[in-house]
């Protein structure tokens, strides 16, 4: 008998955590259940358009900015989607330019990012848009 009235105490409980948290106002076991089902469903459903939209903007972004620092350096700094050889593609365009990386920074975790100090052997904006336009070439490359 003890433990019959503990089960259905702690299905009181249960049912009263699922009701505050889906902020049901039904009081009747089986409507809070589908209130429930409904608030998991809702939820999956918004699990899903974020992921939509980090697919969107992950395939989506692509940004280079080249500024000058100090006397003789530039700091080169680009993001774009990743991409096969992207790396090895803007180091070589830095050599067809003539311009020697002082440092460098690199990271690909869910897009290509770079951060460089150059030498400032040319200007800033033949530089950016070398790389623009070498990104451009790589990510159309991909597509096909």
């Amino acid at each position: 008998m003890a433990a019959k009235t503990q089960r259905k105490m702690a299905l009181r409980k249960k049912l009263h955590i699922l009701r505050t948290l889906t902020k049901s106002k039904s009081v009747k076991r089986s409507s809070i259940i589908m209130d429930a089902f409904l608030y998991i469903y809702k939820l999956k459903l918004q699990v899903e358009a974020i992921k939509k939209e980090y697919q969107y903007l992950i395939n989506n972004i692509q940004q280079v900015k080249v500024e000058k620092v100090g006397t003789g350096h530039q700091v080169v700094m680009v993001t774009c989607k990743k991409g096969e050889e992207i790396l090895v593609s803007i180091l070589e365009a830095f050599e067809k330019l003539n311009v020697n990386v002082v440092q460098a920074r690199v990271s690909c975790n869910h897009f290509f990012g770079m951060e460089a100090i150059v030498e400032d052997t040319i200007d800033a904006s033949i530089l950016r848009d070398a790389i623009v336009e070498l990104i451009q070439r790589q990510t159309q490359k991909s597509m096909f």
